[in-house]
């Protein structure tokens, strides 16, 4: 240590402090201000905030958007802090549809509008624009944020009108969008089909896209982000004999998929990709029976070998699972309607 220059030990001190005190530190001298807006430190500041200790889930309801930590150590709830949208809303009229690093995209559904949001910083940034870009459409479009090659947060946006389709991204780096070509077969412009929320894994969006009938058509549809091209994958051989659900996981950089089959009874298997074939992981115990209405309101997390089911409230039950441990918690069902997400606390910015 004696031989690092003092400008090199300090920066590796303060990529590894807690987020809010990295804002803090800004206020000390011009060139720690300096020093902690540049993308070097936020990248790395970022990629060592990814641990289960600096996790959040974020619920919004009627009244309240709420924050609350999870305990490690009985993997429960903490103590909620209420949160103040920094943006316009009506009546916490306000649908998380991805989440990445630190920021949430985020719809306004009175409006429609598209914005990033670091519920940490508070600061957000409009993506909506007088040419109608920028505006979100519930049940026809898919979002999907990720970050390319060269460190830029992008957005991608699907949009299905009247049997057309238009592919958008938009760039944090430009603050613009533009259109990208995309063929994809014309049934998957109906409504019938229902497009997931993109996950960002290896340096492809992937989205789940299902028909809405029983033993419908499911496919997977994956976007790299660097080349801007789109191809088709196979879902996983699960039985097509109820509804079929398919919720995207990145587990350290590898995709998974939670695979939901039946109607009044779930069968639930866990599939990771290897290539462009799925490969069965475990086939989970059967879960004990729960009410639509609360089903509709449960939150699913997986880490260290354990499966919990949670409400809004709290931890429901616990399913045991033969898998190696995860450092962090991973959401494996869709959150309560777009009201919720598990997010990291970061200081990436949701505009340069």
């Amino acid at each position: 240590m004696a031989d690092l220059p003092t400008h090199t030990i300090v920066f590796e001190i303060l990529t590894r402090l807690p987020t809010k005190d990295v804002g803090r530190s800004k206020s000390v001298c011009k060139q720690w201000y300096a020093l902690l807006s540049t993308q070097d430190f936020v990248r790395i500041h970022c990629s060592r905030s990814v641990v289960s200790s600096n996790q959040r889930v974020l619920l919004i309801d009627d009244l309240t958007c709420s924050v609350r930590p999870i305990i490690s150590n009985n993997n429960d709830y903490g103590p909620s802090s209420i949160v103040t949208f920094p943006f316009h809303h009506q009546n916490n009229d306000v649908s998380i549809l991805s989440h990445l690093n630190g920021l949430l995209c985020v719809c306004l559904n009175h409006t429609y509008e598209l914005l990033l949001w670091n519920p940490t910083t508070t600061a957000f940034k409009r993506l909506s624009t007088p040419d109608s870009h920028g505006f979100y459409i519930n049940n026809l479009d898919a979002i999907g944020l990720y970050v390319d090659a060269d460190d830029d947060y992008k957005v991608l946006h699907i949009k299905r009108r009247s049997g057309v389709l238009g592919v958008y991204v938009y760039s944090r780096e430009v603050d613009s969008w533009r259109n990208i070509p995309f063929i994809t077969r014309q049934e998957y412009l109906s409504p019938h089909f229902n497009w997931s929320a993109g996950t960002f894994c290896g340096g492809t969006l992937y989205f789940t896209v299902c028909e809405c009938w029983i033993g419908g058509t499911n496919v997977v549809i994956c976007f790299d982000v660097n080349s801007e091209q789109f191809k088709e994958i196979s879902f996983p051989p699960v039985p097509s004999n109820g509804m079929v659900q398919g919720v995207l996981v990145n587990v350290k950089n590898v995709l998974h998929m939670f695979a939901s089959t039946g109607m009044f009874e779930m069968t639930i298997d866990l599939w990771t990709l290897q290539g462009d074939y799925w490969i069965k992981v475990l086939s989970c115990p059967p879960i004990p029976p729960i009410s639509l209405s609360l089903w509709c309101d449960i939150t699913h997390y997986v880490t260290n070998g354990n499966w919990f089911v949670m409400t809004k409230l709290g931890k429901l039950f616990t399913i045991e699972m033969d898998m190696k441990p995860f450092e962090c918690f991973y959401p494996v069902s869709w959150f309560r309607g777009f009201k919720g997400a598990v997010f990291v606390q970061t200081i990436v910015s949701p505009s340069i």
